[in-house]
Parts: structure tokens; C-alpha cells; sequence
């Protein structure tokens, strides 16, 4: 599967890792991916969304979508 995000194409970044004497090996690091259930042209789908996206309101989270109950009438 590949570690991109749906909605703005975060991919991961490329480095390495420095240790005290100085030997240099190849990371990576990931975006921090999560799988949501979003509506997407009104049918609920599977996306994976980084955080960052999840945060700035870019995804309409299925849960916020759901009707809400009606108020009881006051007495």
C-alpha cells in the first residue's frame, strides 16, 4: 500500500540517520496516515488521510454526517 494521502498527495520524505561516529544509513519518514470513513460524493468510502488534513476540516468525517436526533418538545 502505498504512504500517500487521498486528499493533498503527502508522500514520504527521505533522509538518513546520523549516528555519534558519523556512519550514515538511509531513512524514511511516513506521513501520519489514518484510515477514515468519509463521504465522498454522498456514499461513505475508505480514504487515508494524513492527520495534518483530518485537523484543517479537509475530510467530512460519515459520523458528522448522520441526522441528528430531534429536540424533545418542551414541557
Amino acid at each position: 500500500m502505498a504512504k500517500i494521502c487521498e486528499l493533498c498527495g503527502k508522500k514520504p520524505m527521505f533522509g538518513h540517520n546520523v549516528s555519534h561516529a558519523h556512519n550514515i544509513t538511509n531513512r524514511r519518514w511516513n506521513p501520519n496516515l489514518q484510515l477514515v470513513r468519509a463521504m465522498v460524493n454522498g456514499q461513505p468510502k475508505r480514504l487515508k488521510v494524513c492527520t495534518s488534513c483530518i485537523k484543517a476540516g479537509k475530510v467530512l468525517k460519515r459520523a458528522s454526517v448522520k441526522k441528528a436526533r430531534p429536540a424533545a418538545p418542551a414541557a
